[in-house]
């Protein structure tokens, strides 16, 4: 048998009216490819047909049924038949009696093992005895064909009716539909496709790029590169090497003449100032032949575009290593690919997403030599000779130990008794006189150094109260004595850090500071325009198709703010004209109806069902379908949003409205639950778009793998986005919230039904859980089709079916309840769960018939209707 797996679709057909425009194999092909097609689907490998006709069809229709028997395809074709009505003789006009032939008759085409009948003799769609309804009636007859619609519940039946005698069966039902009211789902549509584009902040704002521990292998590479200083990004026996060895050694000497410099040596002989001043002007002229080589080099590092091999080539004769880029540019389009899956399953939306691209696309791409030129003036002579100015600018400040040195010295030194009192001058004195000195000593021109003035007033305000104290205590002269000796070790050792001091500052004025920072900035250029060229054309291409994908994702965007803008309004009463109208079984009347029987109803409904529970199937025409129905199926208006119809299925549940002016439309065994919609609605929808939307960029990516990521790679993706958003938006009306979307979904499980629709999913595992009995089933007979089925309670087959994203809930409350059930069948439709009897016919009942026209005849006429023998060559009974 076919598995749900190998199904994708089931093709429906009404042979009730317009069987003739089946007459031919391509129209039926035409009439499958319309369906298909507008489904967004392929050509069936394993066509599921399923017919709506009435026992007296079976043989009028014999052409159609053995054209579809004989529909070619790769695999085998199924057909169920979904009959409605009463057998031909069944009645005599409006009286209850019975002729004489009451068994049901079909062609020899439909014996076939790969087709099955339902016959519904009377759909028992009233909940009071005092409701007649019609046994077709449109509204019942609706839910029923979009339950055996489901791929699932389809094959399962048809699996069950080949184990019955003849592969005919009378159904009987009990479901229960779990959804959400219209306006409902239509606001968390929008919401999640607004939370799925995100917000356009117009030119988009510049956000961080994701950590480099996070990025994928591939773009981790080219992201971070190597380590162009660790890995040498002078040659040894380059010329860039020598300019900047060359400046280094004479910063080095002078770096050695400032320590001798700081000495007392050095405060009391020029020579050594004359020496540190000759290597800093050394210094300069080596460092300006070094800037020289880096200004050459980053002209010849590359031009305006990118950095190619001959700039390469340059930067080696000057004495620069590139790393070689290995395979460092290899898998971009996977990484690519896992970046977007990585962020998309964070929750991000479209457009923040589309900025961590770009984002991406700027950090990786490889910048020119002549971009980074304007950088060589932060490391010019004007620049050092501007930053020496500004250090030297203000003088040293004193340490707060000097301070206390001075004071404590001047206070040492004072302890005299007068007249020796007078070498409490002596250590003011050496502050002064060193202070000149080394003001003098560190002359830049005709400006002496700046000296600070603080040790020297230190030392006058200790030794004034040195004195005050000696004049008050009347110390002997070996304390003063003592105390001068202290005094002057506390001076010297004063001196000789404030002389360390203004060496440091003086020489940071003449540029030691300043040309050191510049050789190291001026060698930074140089591996930073090294590490530009690793990987050039790798990363490049890197760059280019992350600023494609962020395009892409950004027009994805904008396919969602399309699906989510409100569409206007249609006039009341326009119909569908476009590629998605109703198909032909809901438009035409049925083939039980009489006008004798609908006029005197006079219930307009009723008599042209198709009007009142058909949809605009139009994605873009939502306004059409609110505008033709008359009341909103829970009761409300319509709204200024469309309910898109799926494409391939113009009649669901929810087409019909329930509740109207004339009472509750619903069937005595369908029981509706209707939610509000829980907390994880919005997230889970928006979830099922990002799975859409990498489902559509599947191709494109295999496009940037190839290198082939252009303008019409771009287009195709956006027109298969813009088509998966529809295909989305059709499986959400059409098989509920519950359901996932058919496409690559990630690994975590689908949230409840509590945290979707704010149901509960007790009441479904209750329902399926029933003992099989005939009283948890209605009987879609009439009372006269029950005196031909079977009397044997064991020979009817039960289907127990819920949507398999409950299987875990329900399952769990069987376990709790301690009530093990059979085995269930968990569909991928998320709208329905219930029970489905099948009751096979008595032996007998079933007549096989050879009819004498073949294919290639015409179809019967209404005339020909009344004598059914006239299509029988010869009856063979079922049994034999």
């Amino acid at each position: 048998m076919t598995s749900p797996e190998d199904a994708t679709a089931v093709v429906r057909l009404d042979l009730r009216a317009g069987a003739a425009a089946l007459a031919t194999t391509q129209a039926v092909r035409d009439r499958v490819a319309e369906q298909l097609g507008r489904a967004g689907l392929p050509e069936p490998d394993y066509p599921l047909f399923l017919v709506t006709d009435t026992p007296a069809g079976l043989t009028d229709h014999q052409p159609q049924y053995e054209l579809l028997s004989g529909y070619r395809a790769v695999g085998e074709t199924r057909i169920l038949v979904l009959l409605v009505g009463s057998s031909p003789g069944s009645y005599a006009g409006g009286e209850e009696a019975y002729l004489p032939d009451r068994r049901l008759v079909r062609p020899t085409t439909l014996r076939a093992s790969t087709t099955g009948l339902v016959w519904a003799g009377d759909l028992r769609s009233a909940r009071t005895a005092l409701d007649r309804r019609e046994p077709d009636d449109p509204a019942s007859l609706a839910v029923l064909v979009d339950l055996l619609s489901v791929p699932d519940v389809f094959v399962r039946v048809l699996e069950n009716l080949r184990k019955l005698p003849d592969s005919i069966a009378a159904p009987g039902v009990r479901l229960l539909e779990q959804d959400l009211p219209t306006e409902v789902r239509d606001r968390a549509w929008r919401d999640a496709l607004t939370r799925f584009a995100g917000e356009d902040t117009g030119a988009g704002d510049p956000v961080d790029i994701v950590p480099d521990s996070r990025l994928p292998e591939p773009l981790r590479a080219l992201v971070t590169g190597r380590d162009s200083r660790g890995q040498g990004h002078r040659r040894p026996d380059g010329q860039a090497n020598l300019a900047h060895r060359t400046c280094a050694e004479s910063l080095d000497r002078a770096d050695e003449d400032l320590v001798a410099l700081r000495s007392f040596p050095g405060l009391l002989h020029p020579a050594r100032r004359d020496a540190l001043e000759a290597d800093l002007h050394q210094a300069r002229e080596d460092l300006g032949g070094f800037r020289a080589l880096v200004e050459r080099a980053l002209q010849g590092g590359g031009g305006a575009a990118a950095p190619t091999a001959e700039a390469t080539a340059r930067l080696g004769a000057l004495g620069l290593r590139v790393p070689a880029a290995d395979s460092a540019g290899e898998r971009v389009g996977e990484g690519l690919r896992e970046l977007a899956g990585t962020l998309l399953g964070d929750g991000l939306a479209l457009r923040s997403v589309a900025q961590h691209f770009t984002a991406l696309a700027g950090r990786v791409e490889p910048v020119p030599g002549t971009a980074l030129l304007h950088r060589l003036a932060d490391h010019s002579e004007e620049s050092v000779t501007r930053g020496s100015a500004t250090e030297y600018a203000a003088p040293p400040r004193t340490p707060g130990a000097v301070l206390l040195m001075a004071g404590a010295a001047g206070l040492l030194g004072g302890l005299w008794q007068w007249p020796a009192v007078l070498a409490a001058l002596v250590v003011p004195v050496l502050f002064v006189v060193v202070a000149l000195l080394g003001a003098n000593r560190l002359r830049t021109g005709r400006r002496a150094s700046r000296w600070t003035m603080g040790p020297r007033v230190a030392a006058v305000a200790g030794a004034v109260a040195g004195a005050a104290v000696a004049y008050a205590a009347d110390p002997p002269l070996w304390l003063g004595g003592t105390g001068l000796i202290v005094g002057l070790g506390l001076t010297a050792e004063a001196v000789r850090r404030l002389w360390r001091d203004a060496a440091d500052s003086w020489a940071a004025g003449r540029g030691t500071t300043a040309l050191r920072t510049a050789l190291d900035g001026l060698d930074d250029l140089l591996a930073e325009l090294v590490r530009e060229h690793w990987a050039a054309e790798e990363r490049l291409y890197c760059a280019d198709a992350a600023r494609s994908v962020a395009g892409m994702l950004r027009a994805t965007a904008a396919a969602a703010d399309a699906q989510a803008a409100p569409e206007p309004l249609a006039p009341a009463g326009a119909g569908g004209s476009g590629p998605y109208e109703d198909d032909d079984w809901l438009s035409a009347p049925s083939a039980l109806e009489t006008p004798e029987s609908g006029a005197a109803d006079g219930d307009a409904d009723d008599g042209d069902w198709a009007a009142a529970y058909a949809w605009d199937n139009t994605p873009d025409r939502n306004g059409d379908h609110d505008a033709g129905r008359d009341d909103d199926r829970y009761g409300g208006d319509p709204g200024p949003y469309g309910t898109p119809s799926p494409a391939a299925y113009p009649a669901g549940p929810d087409d019909a409205p329930w509740e109207s002016g004339e009472g509750d439309r619903a069937p005595r065994w369908l029981d509706r639950e209707i939610g509000e919609g829980g907390p994880d609605l919005v997230a889970t929808l928006a979830g099922d778009l990002r799975n859409t939307a990498m489902a559509a960029m599947a191709p494109y990516w295999g496009a940037v793998e190839r290198g082939q990521a252009g303008a019409l790679a771009l287009a195709r993706t956006e027109q298969r986005v813009r088509e998966l958003l529809s295909a989305a938006r059709h499986h959400l009306w059409h098989y509920g919230v519950l359901a996932p979307p058919p496409y690559p979904a990630d690994h975590r499980a689908r949230t409840t039904a509590a945290g979707l629709l704010g149901t509960d999913s007790l009441r479904v595992a209750e329902l399926v859980g029933r003992e099989a009995d005939r009283g948890a089933v209605v009987q879609l007979s009439s009372p006269e089709q029950g005196a031909l089925l079977s009397r044997d309670p064991g020979a009817a087959l039960w289907i127990r079916f819920a949507p398999g994203t409950l299987q875990g809930e329900i399952e769990a409350a069987w376990r709790k309840s301690g009530s093990p059930v059979e085995e269930a069948l968990w569909t991928s439709s998320g709208r329905y769960a219930g029970l489905i009897r099948l009751t096979p016919l008595r032996m007998g009942v079933v007549d096989t018939v050879l009819p004498r026209q073949s294919t290639g005849g015409s179809v019967r006429t209404d005339a020909d209707r009344a004598e059914p023998s006239v299509h029988a060559e010869f009856r063979e009974d079922d049994r034999w």
